[in-house]
């Protein structure tokens, strides 16, 4: 008597069943036939179609036209990244401005210009000032440059007053100094009643006090002083008078 086959437990007996069953389903799937697209779904491809020939060209034009305007639009960058660099600089808290400048023209209608590293408002019309500096053009076109360690202007009167270390300098080559100084903008005087030093073609000369009318090229030292001319120096209506006494 033959001893029975072994019993396998990994051995399934549906085995062929089911294999029987994935051939079927195989053999149905390939048997099945495609349905063919609708109109409507073939005049929505003709619709894709049409419109990726003019997006597909005109993305690319695009793309060529940035790679060509990139170096310009990368300079509008980096300026305003200075512009926005300065601004930063500037600050309006409290009405203070740093590196202020102010505009201008005088009576006749000649320019000026008033700068300083800080200006305060602090009235209506007055701007304190540190460290301001002015430059004045002149009827005969000359000009004058002033600055000062502090100031005050006045924008609806047009007058500049100067303190602290005043230097004074008129493209004709007169250079003043004083501790202080005040300046008509629309009539284009200078005047000043503390000590002065002036140097310039005329020599130097030192005063309690000294007036500068631009309009007459008079410039005129008041009190007592010392004067020193230069000695090939010949007089000139526009020469500067001796210092007069109190």
């Amino acid at each position: 008597m033959s001893a029975p086959p072994p019993n396998r437990e990994d051995f399934d007996s549906d085995r062929l069943e089911k294999t029987r069953q994935l051939d079927a389903l195989r053999q149905e799937a390939m048997n099945r036939r495609r349905t063919p697209p609708s109109a409507e779904d073939m005049a929505r491809r003709r619709l894709l179609m049409r419109r990726a020939k003019w997006v597909l060209p005109g993305l690319a034009a695009l793309l060529l036209l940035s790679v060509a305007t990139w170096p310009e639009i990368n300079h509008l960058i980096h300026q305003n990244s200075a512009i926005l660099a300065i601004m930063r600089r500037t600050h309006t808290d409290s009405g203070m401005m740093e590196h202020a400048a102010y505009r201008d023209v005088d009576s006749h209608n000649r320019p000026y210009t008033i700068t300083a590293r800080i200006a305060q408002q602090s009235e209506h019309d007055r701007i304190d000032m540190i460290e301001p500096e002015a430059d004045i053009m002149l009827h005969n076109h000359q000009w004058v440059h002033a600055r000062a360690d502090n100031g005050m202007y006045l924008q609806h009167e047009q007058t500049l007053t100067l303190n602290g270390h005043v230097v004074i300098y008129r493209s004709d080559g007169v250079l003043l100094n004083s501790p202080s100084a005040d300046i008509d903008l629309p009539q284009q005087v200078i005047a000043t009643h503390d000590w002065v030093h002036a140097e310039g073609p005329f020599g130097t000369q030192d005063a309690e006090g000294a007036f500068m009318d631009q309009q007459t090229d008079t410039l005129q030292f008041l009190g007592a002083g010392r004067t020193n001319h230069f000695d090939d120096l010949s007089p000139s209506p526009s020469s500067p008078t001796t210092p007069k006494g109190p």
